[in-house]
C-alpha cells in the first residue's frame, strides 16, 4: 500500500492514480495526512477490505511529506561504515549519533530549496521509516510490526552552521526551510521482497554522487526502532532518518557543495524519488 499526502490531503496510490481517503471513507478517516497514524490498524483493516473508487491523475509536484508533522524526527548519524570514515570518525558502538530535524525543514518530494548565504550545503540520501504504532521497550524481533512505512528522505546539511563550535549544532545545520524532504509517499513494508535490503541512490544534474543498499546499515531499522524506543516512546506518526551512505560532499577531496541551479535527485529501490532545486 503507498500512502500519499496529496495538496495536504491524505490519499492512497494505486496505479499511479489517486484515491482522497476522506472522500472514500464516508468521513470514517480524516483529510489530515498525519491523523491517519493514530489510527493506523484500523485503516490498514479499512483500505485492505475496500473497493476503492478508480482514482484520479496528479502532478508530483503536489505531493507533500506523508508525514507532515511529526511529533519526534529522530535523525541517525554514522550508520553506514563508508560514510564514517569519510566523515573522520570511528564506527559507533552502542547507540548511534542522534539529532533531530526541526518540523519547519519538512516538506515534499519535489521543491525549490534555497541556500543559506555563505554556507557549505551537502547532500545525504536516505532511508526514513514512519512509526505506526506506539513503539516503547520493543524487541528487534518485534520492530517491523511497529512501522507504518519507508519513504525516501534527504537530510539536507548546511556544514558551516552544522560543525561551528565549540560544540556542533547537527540539528540547527540540518533545519533551514526545506531540508527534510520526505516522500514521494510512503510504502508499507509488506510491498518489499526484503524491506532491509533497499537500494538507496543520489545524482546531481544527472551525476551519480551517492549509491548504496540498506543491508550496510550499521544499525538496521529494527535495531534502531529497539534502541530508541528503550530509551523514549516513539509515538504514530514519528519520523526516522536512518542514515546515509558515502558520497556526501564533505568527504570528497576536493569538497564539494550544492550550488544555485543544481537539481539533486535521490532514490530508493521500490519507493520513487526525490527531486530539489537548489537556488540562491
Amino acid at each position: 500500500m503507498r500512502i500519499a499526502n496529496l495538496s495536504g490531503r491524505l490519499a492512497l496510490i494505486a496505479d499511479g492514480r489517486a484515491v482522497d481517503v476522506e472522500r472514500a471513507s464516508g468521513g470514517t478517516f480524516s483529510a489530515d495526512p498525519q491523523a491517519v497514524y493514530e489510527q493506523w490498524d484500523a485503516f490498514r483493516t479499512w483500505a485492505a477490505g475496500t473497493d476503492l473508487p478508480e482514482g484520479t491523475a496528479f502532478d508530483p509536484a503536489e505531493l507533500g511529506s506523508p508525514a507532515p508533522a511529526p511529533r519526534q524526527t529522530l535523525a541517525i548519524g554514522l550508520n553506514y561504515r563508508d560514510h564514517a570514515a569519510e566523515s573522520g570518525f570511528t564506527v559507533p558502538e552502542g547507540l548511534p549519533p542522534v539529532f533531530t530535524k526541526f518540523v519547519t525543514s519538512i516538506t515534499g518530494p519535489v521543491t525549490e530549496v534555497k541556500l543559506p548565504a555563505q554556507g557549505h550545503t551537502d547532500w545525504e540520501v536516505e532511508l526514513v521509516a514512519v512509526i505506526g504504532r506506539r513503539a516503547e521497550g520493543v524487541t528487534e524481533t518485534d520492530a517491523w510490526r511497529h512501522v507504518a512505512g519507508l519513504a525516501v528522505g534527504q537530510d539536507i546539511s548546511e556544514r558551516v552552521s552544522q560543525l561551528a563550535g565549540p560544540v556542533p549544532q547537527f540539528s540547527l545545520g540540518k533545519s533551514f526551510p526545506g531540508f527534510a524532504p520526505i516522500g514521494p509517499w510512503l510504502v508499507t513494508p509488506d510491498e518489499f521482497d526484503d524491506p532491509d535490503d533497499l537500494e538507496l541512490r543520489a545524482a546531481i544534474n544527472g551525476e551519480e554522487v551517492q549509491k548504496g543498499r540498506t543491508r550496510d546499515l550499521i544499525f538496521s531499522v529494527p535495531a534502531l526502532i529497539a534502541r530508541l524506543s528503550a530509551v523514549l516512546p516513539l509515538l504514530p506518526g514519528d519520523v526516522i532518518f536512518t542514515g546515509t551512505p558515502a558520497g556526501v560532499g564533505l568527504g570528497r577531496d576536493p569538497q564539494r557543495w550544492l550550488a544555485a541551479g543544481d537539481e539533486l535527485v535521490s532514490s530508493v529501490e521500490g519507493i520513487g524519488e526525490l527531486r530539489q532545486t537548489f537556488v540562491a
